[in-house]
């Protein structure tokens, strides 16, 4: 089958490309890029529109596994918001969480297939608690540490992308832990993904601790959604911190969405004692996303009785800075992610909303160029975490692109309604076939398991 899109603006950072161009696929691979090209069994229109590589997401929170096999609801699954925002390759696993042994994970992919190509983490909490250190609040033992290191380095072996933390919720490891466990990533070129300890005023000591062991491991660094870190009048000097870094020799990248709002479980430690006084907020910030305050914002009476009945209970949180979020995006080491997780569709709009949303309310307003944009969206991500063949359209490269509207493409999602589809995403192909198509889902398993030696 060859599938020629003819007419578009083609834009591909990774080869530095902005032209109109034709872009021909075969056998699932990108056969040749060039004007005027000929010979194809089927021909799509891209006239007017953006034809750039499938959007890489490099932070998101993979759908769970029920007897054997993954969640595939094609309204609700987080899988499916991401095709339907053009996103064609996710690398999941972040904070530490996996849902099941990571490297399994890609094998029931393997065998079933899914909405978009995944990606796994090893997730540290994930085989912390598998090593027995059962306690977030308490340490792991030598013997722990250990085990918990050579199961990552199993994962790591069986294509594992790379190792996250989530040490906010993990506030039990201390350095000898980190230092043990990141060291399986020694050698291997994989990066470190990390929620950090703390955020808001505490930021600074959360991001050493993450930096300092990475840079004596000589492991790189990839620092979680800086908005929910830094977005509370930190994020100048923050990104000043990791500019610094860099210049002194590390591997340090970051990554953000485009909301002011975080998303977490009720009963996590972000809303320990002391909550209140870190974010200079009241209640009313919190609001409850599923059981039977859906909608509302908190109250203290709310609070303390659904976090003790309902600690699971996905939450947003509105408190973090719009102009500081703006910082983070349009700063050039900080690539878009979604921190996508939903339970039952329900959750926050960044699942569906995160890629349209930063060519709406970024580009088209001037805060970034279009070519920055989509940078940030498939070259900056795919090269991070070595996917081979995504995140560009050079030749030989996996058939993986969105076909978009500049003009009309934005998010609909909302806080309310987080998996409505975004407008003017027009076309996404998977390995060359159509895989969605005007916010419609046309063929649920052309994902595949993406795995990095």
């Amino acid at each position: 089958m060859r599938t020629l899109i003819h007419g578009g603006r083609v834009i591909d950072p990774s080869e530095r490309i902005d032209s109109s161009l034709d872009i021909l696929i075969e056998n699932g691979k990108v056969a040749a890029v060039g004007p005027e090209l000929t010979g194809a069994d089927e021909r799509v229109d891209a006239s007017g529109k953006i034809v750039c590589p499938g959007f890489v997401d490099c932070h998101v929170h993979e759908d769970p596994v029920a007897d054997g096999h993954l969640y595939a609801d094609a309204d609700r699954a987080v899988f499916a918001c991401m095709l339907r925002m053009g996103v064609t390759t996710v690398v999941a696993g972040n904070c530490g969480v996996n849902v099941c042994d990571p490297a399994d994970y890609l094998d029931t992919m393997d065998r079933d297939g899914a909405f978009v190509n995944v990606a796994m983490l090893a997730g540290h909490g994930y085989f912390r608690t598998l090593a027995g250190a059962s306690d977030d609040y308490g340490p792991a033992s030598d013997a722990q540490t250990e085990t918990m290191t050579a199961a990552i380095r199993r994962a790591l072996d069986r294509g594992c992308a790379g190792l996250s933390y989530g040490i906010r919720y993990t506030p039990g490891l201390d350095g000898r832990e980190l230092r043990g466990t990141m060291a399986a990533l020694q050698g291997t070129g994989k990066p470190a993904a990390c929620h950090l300890r703390d955020d808001a005023a505490a930021v600074f000591g959360a991001l050493a601790e993450f930096l300092d062991a990475a840079r004596e491991l000589r492991v790189p660094a990839q620092v979680s959604h800086i908005g929910s870190m830094a977005g509370f009048g930190q994020m100048e000097r923050f990104l000043a911190l990791t500019d610094a870094c860099r210049a002194g020799g590390a591997d340090v990248l970051c990554d953000c969405y485009p909301y002011s709002a975080f998303s977490t479980g009720l009963g996590s430690a972000t809303y320990d004692d002391g909550w209140l006084d870190r974010y200079g907020c009241d209640y009313d910030v919190l609001e409850l996303c599923e059981g039977p305050y859906k909608g509302r914002r908190c109250t203290e009476t709310i609070f303390r009785d659904q976090r003790a009945a309902f600690p699971s209970c996905r939450t947003v949180c509105h408190v973090m800075r719009p102009d500081e979020v703006e910082k983070a995006l349009t700063h050039p080491a900080v690539m878009l992610a979604s921190d996508a997780t939903l339970h039952l569709g329900q959750g926050h709009p960044r699942a569906a909303g995160t890629f349209p949303r930063l060519l709406a309310e970024y580009v088209r307003t001037g805060k970034l160029s279009l070519y920055a944009a989509i940078e940030k969206m498939t070259t900056l991500p795919a090269r991070r975490f070595h996917l081979t063949g995504k995140g560009t359209l050079r030749v030989g490269a996996d058939g993986d692109l969105v076909v978009f509207d500049p003009a009309r493409v934005r998010d609909t999602a909302t806080f309310s309604d987080p998996i409505r589809p975004p407008e003017g995403i027009d076309l996404v192909l998977i390995g060359g076939q159509r895989a969605a198509e005007n916010g419609r889902i046309l063929n649920a398993a052309l994902g595949r398991a993406v795995r990095v030696k």
